[in-house]
């Protein structure tokens, strides 16, 4: 599938102290970095090499080794937010544009580059460590009612990423459950649950979640 869709920065943090996460600091403030960046399918942490992850029981590992938002939804948040807004920004690894992140379908596969894979797993849900760093008051009910999260992305093929890389789509599922949807079917919109049911590409503990939360509103 051809694209003009490309990578505008690639995003990599440093851990730093923090009152806003129970481990104490914080790997978002995510910086741009000309590459390549070796990117690798990690057993926890982050897949970008020089990236830190520091509250490993929530963030990163195998199905939420890259954190990916559009360009285009960045610079809509700048008005409300009443700031310029920069790659990095929100914690991504990656800024694209010309890319559909929120509208990807669950299990979509980007190859960035010549040899990068990546699939598209979950959406991201928001925390208090995302607030504390905005600086935002209602922060985490702004972003959940905007509902456009950004997607994690799990490693299919390890390779290296730079920005102006080209992204290709190389597959679309067939079921058309985005990243969007799984994201309201989680927070606002629960009547959305029975719709990820039966997605295979969704990470196992959130079909479980969904299977549970399904089961509970059947009862």
């Amino acid at each position: 599938m051809e694209s003009s869709a490309f990578v505008r920065s690639v995003n990599i943090g440093s851990a730093t102290l923090t009152g806003f996460s129970d481990v104490g600091s914080t790997g978002i403030d995510k910086r741009p970095v000309s590459g390549p960046i070796e990117v690798v399918a990690p057993v926890s942490g982050s897949a970008l090499a020089g990236d830190a992850i520091c509250d490993l029981r929530h963030h990163g590992g195998p199905d939420q080794a890259v954190y990916a938002y559009a360009w285009e939804d960045l610079l809509g948040w700048a008005p409300e937010l009443g700031r310029e807004v920069g790659p990095g920004v929100f914690g991504e690894n990656l800024t694209t544009e010309g890319l559909e992140v929120n509208g990807a379908l669950i299990g979509e596969r980007w190859q960035l580059g010549s040899s990068l894979v990546l699939q598209v797993t979950v959406p991201r849900i928001p925390c208090r460590t995302f607030a504390g760093w905005l600086g935002e008051r209602g922060w985490v009910k702004r972003f959940t009612q905007r509902a456009l999260p950004g997607a994690y992305l799990r490693v299919l093929t390890p390779g290296a990423v730079r920005a102006g890389d080209p992204v290709r789509v190389l597959h679309r599922p067939a079921h058309g459950v985005t990243v969007a949807t799984v994201f309201r079917a989680l927070t606002l919109e629960p009547e959305l649950l029975p719709l990820l049911l039966d997605v295979p590409e969704l990470p196992e503990a959130t079909r479980e979640r969904v299977r549970q939360r399904t089961a509970a509103r059947g009862a």
